[in-house]
């Protein structure tokens, strides 16, 4: 829907119901889990059919959208869930985790580990989507807790920060690209002011507001993370002849960093999409690809080179994916009830409601993107659709400005993700938390990670 359409329509009686629908559909999915301790894979699906009959969306609708939003989301993050579950058991059986920790843990003791995270998931975050950097982080973070005796929360929330703000801010990220193109602003103007925005809220809601958030949820550990069994002393395999080296570990962990880092790069320096270097780094760059790579090379250097053979590596990579299985049904389902908020008209319904404020164009944008946020669960939704919305208004900014609008944004789109959002149950689920632990620890950051951000922006744009 374009945005004169919405400029045209004003809030009414309708609108007001499918919000109201929204809230007692949310609900009820908190109610069937936290109180009848139901599987959340199935209350969502409770929950998404309440939605689309309360909202009078047509029965087969219904179905097809729900189906819709599982299948899109599962394209994105289901297939790669498994391809990092895969490569973190080979990390952690051949004893490539137990290198890393242990050159993170010479370096960083106590309370620097928090840092030494922090500085580790930026570096990772940079080129990727938050679920994939948090599938390559999750043995590392788990093992890293345990061999450190920290509270859960002391390494994770810091690693949650970094990936969180980054895919939110910083380009080549989807979301802050698509806020950059609707306001038409400067790709290397965004860059660094989302840098500048991005670090210290990286710190204030990371290292910083983990210590409070360790306190309020103390949990070890999970017993289980993705491919990773953390019920003995040590995860390296008896059968290891020879454990890589640190060098070979960081390789191999940051192959898919790296092709997805490439091509963003090339992407940038080569605008000719049929040059043959662009079109080969078009293809290894993209996660699905990059991810499929790391796995075939993790079977030489976290497999053959340190002494497994062929069968006993297709079988660890068979039990990693068992773990998993249930994790990938749950983010699937929370793609799917966004999509029945979506169709059901919901974030039209906000769009329309923020269309009529007349208020700063960035404070606009930032509440428009948290609406929708809370509304649909997805932080691209948010992003695309509150561009739209204030793209008009940005005619006439200064560079400068429109940079800041992205970001304000980009901000708004991280706002309290809850159960509408597929990355609220990767986190619950990877972690091993229950629904009200994933309010008080994931939920909060990314409050956090919103506010502390979009004041930033607002200061910025105070001084420049």
């Amino acid at each position: 829907m374009t945005t004169s359409v919405f400029a045209a329509a004003t809030w009414n009686s309708q609108d007001t119901r499918l919000i109201a629908v929204t809230v007692i559909g949310i609900a009820i999915i908190v109610a069937l889990i936290v109180w009848l301790k139901m599987n959340p894979f199935l209350a969502l699906m409770v929950g998404s059919a309440f939605v689309g009959f309360a909202a009078g969306v047509p029965t087969g609708k219904i179905i097809a959208n729900f189906e819709s939003g599982v299948g899109s989301t599962l394209q994105e993050v289901g297939l790669l869930i498994a391809l990092g579950a895969m490569l973190g058991k080979l990390l952690a059986d051949s004893g490539g985790a137990d290198q890393v920790i242990d050159k993170l843990l010479a370096r960083a003791r106590g309370a620097a580990i928090p840092w030494a995270i922090t500085l580790v998931a930026l570096i990772v975050g940079l080129p990727m989507f938050f679920e994939i950097g948090l599938v390559l982080l999750l043995p590392v973070i788990v093992l890293v807790t345990q061999r450190a005796k920290l509270p859960l929360m002391r390494v994770a929330i810091p690693a949650l920060a970094a990936l969180s703000v980054l895919h939110g801010l910083v380009p080549p990220h989807p979301g802050p690209l698509l806020a950059i193109s609707a306001v038409h602003a400067e790709l290397d103007t965004t860059l660094a002011l989302g840098l500048v925005v991005a670090i210290p809220t990286v710190i204030i809601c990371g290292p910083l507001l983990s210590i409070t958030l360790a306190r309020l949820v103390p949990v070890p550990a999970p017993v289980r993370a993705g491919g990773v069994d953390t019920t003995t002393p040590t995860t390296r395999s008896v059968d290891v002849k020879r454990p890589p080296s640190f060098g070979v570990t960081l390789f191999t962990v940051l192959l898919p960093v790296v092709l997805m880092l490439a091509k963003g790069l090339v992407d940038i320096l080569i605008s000719d999409s049929k040059d043959p270097v662009r079109t080969v780094f078009d293809f290894v760059g993209e996660p699905l690809a990059a991810l499929t790579l790391a796995a075939l090379v993790a079977m030489v250097t976290f497999g053959y080179a340190v002494g497994f053979e062929g069968g006993a590596i297709a079988a660890r990579i068979a039990a990693s994916v068992g773990p998993v299985a249930m994790v990938i049904l749950i983010v699937g389902a929370g793609g799917g009830f966004k999509q029945t908020l979506i169709g059901a008209g919901v974030g039209d319904s906000v769009a329309k409601f923020a269309n009529s404020s007349h208020i700063s164009v960035l404070v606009l944008g930032f509440l428009v993107a948290v609406a929708l946020r809370l509304a649909t669960g997805s932080a691209t939704v948010a992003t695309v659709t509150a561009s739209g919305i204030v793209a008009p208004l940005a005619t006439g900014l200064s560079p400068t400005h429109a940079a800041l609008l992205a970001l304000a944004i980009g901000a708004g789109s991280l706002f309290l993700s809850h159960v509408n959002d597929a990355g609220f149950w990767l986190v619950k689920e990877s972690f091993g938390l229950t629904v009200g632990q994933t309010f008080k620890t994931w939920s909060v950051m990314e409050t956090a990670v919103s506010l502390v951000a979009f004041v930033i922006t607002l200061l910025l744009s105070a001084v420049l």
